[in-house]
């Protein structure tokens, strides 16, 4: 759970929510391939679950900021660093829009290319 204080008190949102809220984001942008599973952890979870939708997005607080990390994988003959640019953007805005949390940092790893 992420708690965030604001001028009403204090707000807990779901990790879970914001990790599907984050992985629907990007996988929606274009030349994005899928998310990859990073770490021992989602890489057991991935091999468990046939339908791990939130692989690949690991979230961390830092104060009442949010740092979202994200592997991806892209699609082969496409700008990466524009597809680096709009998911960084896109979620950025969505979690600030949809979830009011403020977001200090999106880091995007692509860890691999596919046809």
């Amino acid at each position: 759970m992420i708690k965030i204080k604001n001028h009403l008190g204090t707000i807990g949102v779901s990790t879970g929510y914001l990790r599907q809220l984050i992985s629907n984001t990007a996988e929606n942008c274009f030349g994005v391939a899928g998310l990859n599973a990073y770490g021992a952890k989602q890489g057991v979870n991935a091999m468990l679950k046939r339908q791990n939708t939130t692989k690949g997005v690991i979230i961390s607080q830092d104060g009442d900021e949010l740092v979202v990390d994200l592997h991806i994988t892209v699609t082969y003959g496409v700008n990466v660093g524009a597809i680096v640019d709009s998911i960084i953007h896109k979620v950025n805005y969505v979690l600030t829009n949809e979830a009011g949390i403020t977001v200090k940092s999106v880091n995007v790893y692509v860890d691999e290319m596919t046809d």
